[in-house]
């Protein structure tokens, strides 16, 4: 049976409760985060929940616990769940109250919850995807990773129903990200990638594929592009918690460069797999 986290405790699935007065619910008035877990260990966790408590505070959000104590719920989720490898869903909503669309009162507790999935020890990437391109009809405030996804839920459907892996996308013609990845294109071995602003939200992996160019001398330009010219890209890759790093052979049904991963993504697959936990081995 597996264990969860309400609030500070740690519950079973059958203990488990939400209140339908909960704003989460009606109003998706909530953040989230994705942790990723290697070998039993959270893999950029201060990252993960630095990033859970400044999106809390620009919805003006206070969480009713410190980062210190939130890093070690999770990771008592992770060992009580016995995960080796798959990751942790941690959610705070503004809690319960009666349903006014402005803030509740100061007495109203925010609600944290989490949970953790575990991955089959065989399960393996795709070795390259394809994308669908999707106008980016979200709102503006998409460097908040907040509980309203259903415009990035309605893109990764229109993929899906193309047989595409994920959604590219873009803002009348100017990529952006994807459904729920951060995207990159390589011309003439330079990496492109849109800037830091709020119409993206900065990834962790992207935050650890920034560093990683800057350790092998990978050129990376932070500039928008055009999806006229993603096209013509030698190269293009994805990233998100859940696939790290993953090449893209195909948009809107146009090859990328020869359909294989190039060599500035195998770089940056190998450069980012080195910094993965290891697993711990017993004599």
């Amino acid at each position: 049976m597996s264990i969860y986290l309400l609030n500070d405790r740690f519950v079973k699935d059958d203990e488990i409760t939400v209140s339908i007065e909960d704003r989460g619910y009606y109003f998706g008035d909530g953040v989230y985060e994705v942790i990723r877990v290697y070998g039993g260990s959270l893999f950029t966790a201060d990252e993960h929940i630095g990033r859970l408590y400044e999106s809390a505070e620009k919805i003006r959000m206070e969480l009713p616990y410190g980062k210190p104590e939130m890093k070690a719920n999770l990771e008592r989720l992770v060992r009580d769940n016995d995960i080796k490898e798959g990751h942790v869903y941690v959610q705070a909503t503004r809690g319960s109250a009666p349903r006014v669309h402005h803030f509740p009162g100061e007495d109203i507790v925010p609600v944290i919850t989490g949970y953790t999935k575990a991955y089959a020890e065989d399960a393996k990437k795709p070795e390259t995807v394809t994308l669908k391109s999707v106008e980016d009809i979200r709102w503006m405030r998409c460097d908040i990773k907040s509980l309203n996804l259903l415009p990035n839920v309605l893109a990764k459907q229109e993929a899906h129903e193309a047989g595409s892996f994920e959604a590219l996308l873009h803002r009348s013609g100017t990529v952006t990200e994807g459904s729920s990845s951060n995207m990159f294109g390589v011309k003439d071995d330079v990496i492109y990638t849109h800037p830091v602003s709020n119409f993206i939200l900065n990834g962790i992996t992207r935050r650890v594929i920034m560093d990683c160019c800057g350790e092998i001398g990978q050129t990376v330009i932070e500039e928008p592009m055009a999806l006229e010219d993603v096209y013509g890209m030698d190269e293009f890759f994805m990233s998100s918690t859940t696939n790290d790093i993953v090449p893209v052979s195909e948009i809107d049904g146009r090859t990328i460069g020869d359909g294989k991963p190039g060599p500035v993504t195998k770089a940056l697959m190998a450069a980012f797999s080195d910094r993965l936990p290891k697993p711990v081995t017993q004599n």
